[in-house]
């Protein structure tokens, strides 16, 4: 998650009794989700009977990987988990700060437990998940100094809690309820035809507009979340998140604020997200061209600092001003997400063939570091002769400095008649090859272009280097 000390939005101390409305909800709420209790057990769609998450290393083992036959008995009782490990080693090898290689590794361990084998209840599911985070630097920190993901798996080195949550579905399952610690990047803002870029990431317009750089990878938050269903192409997503996931400096750095997951803030005013998400040619037997979009919007109710003014009206670079920044009631933002399958091979999925992408957001400028990001790319799956789980294709990322930052930069110069740098935008470009070397094992060199890394023309970076995936 793309966040940068120096620019993360900050959010006003005023508590007051905004955070403990999310605990007003819940409670209601968890008692509707007991009503919802039946004996009559209906068998839900999930893991495979050996527990196993396709594409598995598994399919690949003897026993598929299971010879004593305990992962399919634990199945069998509801609980399954996966591991998933992922490792870049990453060179920055011209421009931004400086160049060097990194190594850096996630291993993610996920649990979900369905109580209706053992209990009877249908649609209760308990899900948690964690991460063992390693490396030998920060590619884009340290490195790059931008603000755009490089690679999105990067973070402060530690052992952490993620998410963990209840959720209780209704109505044949075309409702569910989702309470617990909950990332906002799992259901918001993604398009799934991006996952395959390192650079796929929550974006960098939330990240820094957000404070802490709101509940996404590596940080999750309280909060609580409502999805409606009503058929098979259309998806309604309302969700409430305690609205700074690491709480206030210091220190500067939030994954050091909050650096084991385990804060579990209720106290701060609250983030609200609402989706809207469509899709069209998405199933087994569908052969029209795939599509997908997504309107959203996001919320937020803490007191942001105006980036230019300060509380007397005066200009913060000034010094006759207060150096106080004037306090804006809340930020805001919306977005779309669109998907297009170009070109559909006979018998091949929604997401085979050649797909573009694309995001678009915006915030508003006062109190935004960026107020406008666009994201997008293309995807060439299943094309290479005898090799039908390759991928391949290009991503980009454009994110605009907000017109107040860029005039607090001015006013910078103006005042102290030093030259310095008016950031303007970065632009990212990630050229990636994703080679399956069996099920749940791919290999993906990659070439990274970074243009004006933190909005300075005069640092431009190249990244190169190769990602591993495994999943178990």
């Amino acid at each position: 998650m793309p966040v940068a000390s120096g620019l993360s939005a900050k959010c006003g101390r005023e508590r007051r009794r905004d955070g403990r409305l999310v605990l007003r909800l819940v409670a209601p709420l968890l008692l509707v989700g007991a009503m919802a209790f039946r004996s009559d057990a209906v068998a839900q769609q999930g893991p495979t009977p050996g527990g196993w998450t396709a594409p598995s290393i598994a399919t690949s083992l003897p026993a598929n990987g299971d010879p004593t036959g305990g992962r399919a008995w634990l199945a069998s009782k509801g609980l399954t988990f996966n591991l998933i490990y992922t490792n870049d080693v990453l060179s920055n090898v011209k421009g931004g700060r400086r160049t060097g290689t990194v190594d850096q590794g996630k291993l993610e361990l996920q649990v979900t437990y369905d109580f209706e084998p053992l209990t009877g209840w249908h649609g209760l599911t308990f899900y948690t998940d964690g991460y063992q985070i390693h490396n030998t630097g920060q590619i884009r920190r340290g490195y790059v100094g931008g603000v755009n993901t490089i690679a999105a798996i990067e973070a402060v080195p530690t052992t952490r809690l993620a998410e963990l949550w209840l959720q209780q579905t209704f109505f044949d399952d075309k409702a569910s309820l989702r309470v617990g610690q909950l990332a906002a990047d799992v259901e918001f803002f993604y398009s799934s035809l991006s996952f395959m870029f390192l650079q796929s990431d929550w974006p960098t317009i939330t990240a820094l507009n957000q404070p802490s750089g709101g509940p996404a990878y590596p940080l999750a938050t309280p909060g609580l979340r409502v999805k409606v269903e009503p058929t098979e192409w259309l998806a309604v997503l309302v969700a409430m998140f305690n609205g700074d996931p690491a709480g206030p400096p210091p220190p500067a750095d939030e994954q050091i604020r909050n650096r084991y997951g385990l804060n579990f803030r209720i106290q701060d005013p609250p983030l609200f997200i609402g989706e809207v998400q469509m899709t069209w040619n998405h199933g087994a037997r569908d052969t029209g061209l795939a599509r997908g979009l997504k309107l959203g919007g996001w919320a937020h109710t803490g007191r942001f600092d105006d980036l230019r003014l300060s509380a007397d009206f005066a200009l913060l670079a000034a010094s006759n001003g207060s150096g106080v920044a004037l306090k804006h009631r809340g930020d805001w933002g919306v977005y779309a997400v669109a998907e297009q399958q170009l070109w559909r091979p006979k018998g091949g999925a929604w997401d085979s063939g050649v797909s573009l992408f694309g995001r678009v957001s915006a915030s508003p400028a006062d109190r935004s570091p960026i107020d406008f990001y666009v994201d997008g790319g293309i995807v060439f799956a299943g094309l290479v002769p005898g090799r039908p789980g390759d991928k391949f294709g290009a991503s980009a990322i454009y994110a605009k400095f907000s017109d107040a930052l860029r005039a607090f930069d001015r006013d910078v110069i103006a005042v102290t008649g030093v030259p310095g740098v008016v950031r303007d935008f970065e632009a990212n470009l990630e050229l990636n090859y994703t080679a399956q070397i069996v099920p749940g094992w791919v290999v993906q060199p990659v070439l990274t272009r970074v243009w004006h890394p933190a909005g300075n023309a005069s640092r431009n970076a190249l990244v190169t280097g190769v990602r591993s995936l495994w999943q178990f």
